[in-house]
């Protein structure tokens, strides 16, 4: 009996009480029902539950639309057992509940048609070469071989193909690399290096497409019109025949191409047939002995003396030389990228694009070595093609040149310059050698429509997949489809307002330049991509095609550079210019993608590289940098201390943000998850890593973190806390925990900071009233006009609702404010290294505080008060620190307020340990039951040291009424003084004040020098 296993969606259910995802086991009685590939899962032998690989797990289903599955979480494995819920139901099938999440839905928006897809040969190989047959080919190569003679035209010839066959190694190497879709090479430079260098080289690409299609529709217009003057049918003159045959052949052409790809293909395959006949033609004519009339015009047929002749360069006029030649033929070799511009209509990109495009490169520049030693080899520089300049073998004195041989003297039209045929004067040598000229005709227009056709095509394609990438504003318009291939008829439309816009120049020798340096860019990105993601040796990197190396690809990419300045210098500098331009505007930025660029995998390892180099450096007092270990719970509910350490860190400081889940909040608190807190902190542009930890008390939690976090030399020397404004009201065991963290950080010989806000840190209470709401509600510590500020969430999936809270809720805190001329003051009550200075210090260097003076506060006596003034200051300058003045604190000593004192008094009276209530139970004992609890021995011989922490306050309230931020040295907590009197001496330190307040304790080694070494 067979058994097979389908899903159950819900909505084959009774819709009154539908149950949940299940799986339906069929026993084969009966007629089976239809097989759901899409649906279907496979059980793993360990579990029922578990399942076996499967290709719709690694499916992307927003790019091929298939259905995506999900496999089970982890955590659903593990909480579930192993068998599931058997049902039977009515019609006798057994149903097997696997309680799963169902499937995402079919995407019912798919069209309906199936979309046209090429194999290697049509698909790459044809288009490539009839892209690569262009309008230079028949129209230009023959001149160019007059010019720079055999060898330097096979020498142009070969290094076009070196260049072009190192790009398609690159690109059959990249194409190879994973699924490649519609956008050809913008989508391979941008999915390699990233949308920074993908975005620009796809707005470039495309418009070399555009050019491109420009370049041959004005070739196959030249030819027209030379048709026209032969049979005295011109029209207005020269130029303007041109512009008005090219505007009216690219309308026909885009007429085509709004057809679809398959009137596109037939098209292109009826121009292949028309060129191998045309070639055909003209290799037989090479071979037919000369009529009069081609000897005339300079033919001869194959000669050893011709050939030999025409071997050396001869450079004629201001503009002629090997690199003008070079940039002139270049764009003949630049068809490639046909097959890869469209790859998204082809069946089997990866294995298409290599195979085909290698195999267009070998038989084009075949065809082109053959062409250019042919037409060497058989035609002079020189001919007149007037028939009155022959002369015979027997006359042959005082006649001068190679013509002379064969019973012709052109000497008269090469001193006068009036010389209209022959390979330095006429255009049309292919159609003059060729056995019959109008097949060379029909070859001219294959060629040029052909290529002209296949351009037309690709820019469009590439520029739809930049347009659905959203990396430019303004350019979404032209990426819609249309039609079951996805045409984007708008881009098709900008293409041929572009292709216009150049055909008015109506120049072929200009408008070549340009295009070569164009796609000499993209070919250096598209080599510098492959050697890139070679180099960064990353994991992902597995490419099918193996014939290819990543230093090749640098040369390639290296070459194109430089030929890119020796063409056209000026065009090259346009170039780049567009692409810096670009660029720029790319990592300003920042769009929200994520591709897993070799940009990103050689980040990594570049971090790797310099975190293990720097673990075997000691460190150096010139060379401190606070390293904060903060513990701010989830960040977006304490911005106001996420700001205060970034003001300081950002860009030159590690920062990590520590969230401690204690065991009460797992099930009561919502927990955000790492993702969306991280898209906060990037958000609010704070440079931090962020790290959960789960712990049964704070002090469990930060002692774990502060020796787990970090990496080598990147670890946290400073735990940074937020001020415990609930002392009084927290249970004893909180209050503990807190303080003995403290303890534990001195013991552990890191830095403390604890902030204190007048209003506090924790905006959660704020945050739920906003939510109740649907309105801010201002905190004081905040500025009221900017704290219920939201920035848009993304449009990727989010865990929970909770997720978009912490994704989107930015509030504004005092630290992001600009302060104007307000004061930093500092108590530097005790010396600790130097951290009490050097975190005001990089606070000044924000634009947000640099306009504040820094005041010390230093104590003293009375009687040397200008002494000590003068011996700070003198400290203060050799640490170079711009200090606005030293304050001398004499009255240190006096005796606090009455009412104040009583304040502190009060504060502790809770947490007194009452002995006349258990007379019976020794002192020891009571405080090793209730360690947080004070004495009255406690408090009377701590009572001077409470007195100056009052005393000091008063100080500071007097001092600092208009400071916008107040430090003051922490004091550290000694053995034997419990924790709620601690607590209490740093309430009573930064009570009562208004602008934030930070208590901090260096490790008591030194963090300023004043030394060079």
């Amino acid at each position: 009996m067979g058994i097979r296993i389908t899903r159950i969606r819900p909505g084959d259910h009774d819709s009154q009480a539908p149950p949940p995802p299940s799986i339906a086991v069929e026993t084969g009685e009966g007629e089976p029902p239809q097989r759901d590939h899409s649906v279907l899962r496979r059980p793993s032998i360990y579990s029922t539950i578990d399942t076996a690989p499967q290709l719709g797990f690694y499916a992307n289903n927003t790019m091929t639309g298939r259905l995506q599955h999900s496999r089970p979480s982890l955590e659903f494995l593990r909480k579930t057992s192993g068998e599931p819920h058997q049902v039977i139901g009515g019609d006798g099938t057994l149903s097997v509940n696997w309680d799963l999440p169902p499937p995402p839905s079919e995407d019912s928006g798919n069209p309906a048609g199936e979309p046209v897809r090429f194999g290697w040969f049509m698909g790459v190989t044809v288009r490539v070469m009839l892209n690569i047959w262009g309008v230079i080919l028949f129209l230009r190569l023959t001149w160019i071989t007059s010019e720079a003679g055999i060898i330097l035209t096979w020498v142009i010839i070969l290094m076009s193909v070196v260049i072009t066959t190192i790009t398609a190694m690159s690109v059959s190497a990249i194409s190879t690399n994973g699924k490649v879709y519609s956008g050809g090479a913008y989508f391979m430079i941008s999915r390699t290096l990233g949308p920074e260098m993908g975005g620009p080289i796809g707005v470039v690409f495309s418009f070399a497409n555009a050019l491109a299609c420009a370049l041959n529709t004005v070739g196959f217009a030249e030819t027209v019109r030379d048709l026209l003057v032969e049979y005295d049918a011109q029209m207005v003159d020269p130029i303007n025949d041109v512009r008005i045959i090219g505007v009216l052949t690219v309308t026909a052409l885009l007429m085509i191409s709004l057809a679809g790809m398959e009137w596109e293909s037939k098209a292109q395959i009826f121009f292949f047939v028309v060129l191998l006949v045309s070639f055909a033609n003209y290799f037989v004519g090479t071979v037919i002995p000369a009529t009069v009339e081609k000897q005339a015009t300079g033919f001869f047929s194959y000669r050893k003396e011709i050939f030999v002749s025409n071997l050396l360069p001869e450079w004629r006029g201001p503009d002629s030389g090997f690199f003008q030649m070079f940039s002139i033929f270049f764009p003949a070799a630049t068809g490639i990228l046909s097959g890869v511009n469209i790859c998204g209509d082809l069946k089997d990109p990866e294995t298409a694009i290599p195979k085909g495009t290698l195999l267009a490169i070998f038989w084009t520049t075949v065809s082109y070595l053959a062409v250019a030693i042919t037409a060497g080899g058989c035609v002079i520089r020189d001919a007149s093609g007037n028939l009155n300049d022959s002369v015979s073998f027997n006359a042959t004195e005082g006649c001068v040149g190679l013509g002379c041989d064969y019973g012709w003297d052109f000497y008269a039209c090469q001193q006068n310059n009036t010389c209209n045929f022959g390979l330095a004067n006429d255009f049309q040598v292919m159609r003059m050698a060729s056995g019959f000229g109008h097949l060379i005709t029909a070859g001219v227009f294959a060629a040029s429509l052909s290529s002209a056709l296949g351009f037309l095509v690709s820019a469009p394609k590439v520029f739809q997949c930049l347009c659905n990438d959203n990396i430019y504003p303004y350019i979404g318009f032209f990426g819609k489809g249309y039609g079951k291939n996805n045409e984007p008829l708008r881009a098709y439309v900008l293409t041929f307002l572009i292709a216009i816009a150049f055909i008015l120049i109506a120049n072929l020798n200009v408008i070549a330049p340009l295009i070569s340096n164009f796609f000499l860019c993209s070919y250096a990105l598209i080599n510098f991509s492959c050697f890139h993601a070679s180099i960064t040796n990353s994991p992902g990197w597995r490419p099918s095609y193996k014939y290819y190396s990543p230093w090749a690809s640098l040369f390639g990419a290296t070459i194109s550079v430089i030929l890119m300045f020796l063409f056209t210098w000026w065009a090259a500098l346009i170039t780049f210019s567009i692409i810096l331009f670009l660029l720029g505007y790319v990592i300003y930025k920042k769009p929200q993608v994520n591709w897993g660029s070799s940009v990103q995998a050689s980040t990594y390892n570049m971090a790797l590289s310099y975190s293990v180099s720097l673990s075997g450096v000691e460190d150096h007092v010139k060379n401190y940098r606070p390293q904060c270990l903060v513990l701010t719970g989830p960040p977006n509910l304490r911005p106001a201390l996420v700001d205060f350490v970034g003001s300081f860190t950002k860009n030159i400081c590690l920062m990590i943000c520590g969230n401690i889940i204690m065991e009460e909040e797992n099930s009561d608190a919502p927990q955000h998850s790492a993702d969306s807190l991280i898209k906060w902190l990037n958000k609010r542009k704070v440079r931090a890593f962020y790290t959960r930890f789960n712990a049964n008390s704070l002090r469990e939690g930060a002692c774990n973190l502060l020796q787990s976090t970090g990496l080598g030399k990147m670890k946290p020397n400073i735990l940074v806390m937020g001020f415990k404004a609930n002392w009084r009201e927290s249970t004893p065991r909180s209050l503990e925990d807190y303080i003995t963290t403290i303890n534990d950080t001195f013991d552990s010989n890191y830095g403390v900071c604890i902030l204190r806000m007048m209003d506090g840190l924790d905006i959660s209470e704020e945050l739920e009233m906003e939510e109740g709401e649907n309105q801010s509600s201002v905190n004081p510590a905040f500025d009221a006009s900017e704290s219920g500020q939201t920035w848009p969430s993304d449009d990727v999936d989010r865990e929970s609702e909770n997720e978009d809270e912490a994704s989107a809720n930015q509030t504004r805190t005092v630290f992001q404010n600009k302060q104007g001329k307000k004061s930093i003051d500092i108590y530097w009550i005790s010396d600790d290294g130097g951290l009490t200075l050097l975190i005001p210090y990089l606070l000044t260097r924000r634009k947000r505080w640099h306009r504040c003076k820094v005041r010390v506060f230093i104590t003293g006596q009375q009687q040397t008060i200008e002494e000590d003034r003068n011996e700070m200051m003198s400290l203060l300058k050799k640490f170079r620190l711009d200090i606005a003045d030293v304050i001398v604190m004499t009255d240190r000593n006096k005796n606090p307020v009455p009412k104040n004192w009583k304040r502190f008094e009060e504060s502790v009276a809770p947490f007194r340990l009452n002995q006349e209530e258990h007379p019976d139970v020794p002192l020891h004992e009571l405080r090793r039951e209730s360690p947080w609890k004070v004495s009255d021995k406690d408090l009377e011989a701590l009572k001077p040291k409470s007195e100056k922490m009052v005393c000091l306050n008063e100080i500071i309230r007097r001092n600092s009424k208009h400071a916008a931020f107040v430090i003051v040295s922490l004091p550290v907590n000694q053995s034997g003084c419990p924790s709620s009197l601690y607590m209490a001496w740093l309430d009573a330190l930064t009570c009562g004040l208004h602008c934030p307040a930070l208590l901090i304790r260096g490790n008591q080694q030194n963090v300023l020098t004043f030394y060079c070494q």
